[in-house]
């Protein structure tokens, strides 16, 4: 079921990543390229932007960080200043670092906070304006964020990752709810796992593991089918939606069986 406008050919088409440097914002700013599309990626690493640009002819680089918010709102200025619209925007920046209880690090749980939720509300600050003037005036824009399946229900070594990429999934859907009446489509990614420098750090073997590239194209044919949530690979993420339903007894016992 379409519960946001199709996007479907990305000819013409202007799209903003932020957090594109590497992983999954990297390989759907290069397929979208592929595709037609004007693509502008936005990270820390100005160096890893740069090389992007030069791969990529016709992109457009805006070196920032999340974290700071006039930041942001400068890059929208730059942005609105050479861009009649934006089509899309992918906020993809975020943070992972396995965390226990048993181990509990309060300033790592903080971090991940900042950057997964608080970067976003700084891009919304910045960036809504402008999508809602879109809005209002017919026009049009998508804004997608990348949450992550750990977001579904709690998980081992996840103390600090699954409660702030669940604060974005909640994101996300009041977004819809606010947005989706003047015909702005709102989407959450959720990825399993996914080969990126931030996985790599994991000490065991994950399930189902994707590379990059593969979850840039399930983005782009969830966007494409009107989804609000993009869930892949559906054989892993699918699994995991429907523990949500179990009982708390179950779902408890499941979990600690199966991470042993």
């Amino acid at each position: 079921m379409s519960l946001n406008p199709q996007l479907h050919d990305w000819r013409g088409k202007t799209v903003w990543l932020v957090g594109a440097s590497t992983g999954i914002g990297r390989a759907t700013a290069a397929l979208l390229h592929k595709l037609g599309a004007t693509v502008i990626v936005s990270a820390r690493q100005q160096a890893l932007l740069e090389g992007f640009v030069r791969e990529h002819p016709g992109s457009e680089a805006i070196a920032l960080d999340v974290l700071d918010a006039s930041a942001l709102k400068a890059a929208v200025v730059q942005l609105r200043a050479r861009h009649a619209r934006l089509d899309l925007i992918v906020y993809a920046a975020g943070t992972y670092r396995p965390l226990s209880a048993l181990a509990f690090d309060r300033a790592l749980a903080q971090q991940h906070f900042d950057i997964n939720v608080g970067g976003a509300l700084n891009l919304l600050d910045a960036a809504l304006p402008w999508l809602l003037d879109q809005g209002r005036a017919g026009a049009g824009g998508h804004l997608s964020l990348i949450s992550s399946i750990a977001a579904s229900r709690g998980l081992p070594k996840a103390l600090a990752y699954g409660p702030s990429k669940a604060a974005l999934t909640h994101l996300a859907e009041v977004l819809y709810l606010d947005l989706h009446p003047l015909g702005l489509g709102v989407s959450v990614i959720h990825p399993g796992f996914v080969t990126t420098p931030l996985t790599a750090q994991n000490d065991f073997k994950m399930p189902a593991e994707i590379s990059a590239e593969t979850a840039a194209r399930a983005m782009l044919d969830g966007w494409a089918r009107g989804h609000f949530d993009i869930h892949f690979p559906r054989r892993f993420t699918g699994v995991l939606k429907l523990l949500r339903w179990l009982p708390d007894a179950l779902y408890f016992r499941f979990v600690t069986r199966a991470t042993r």
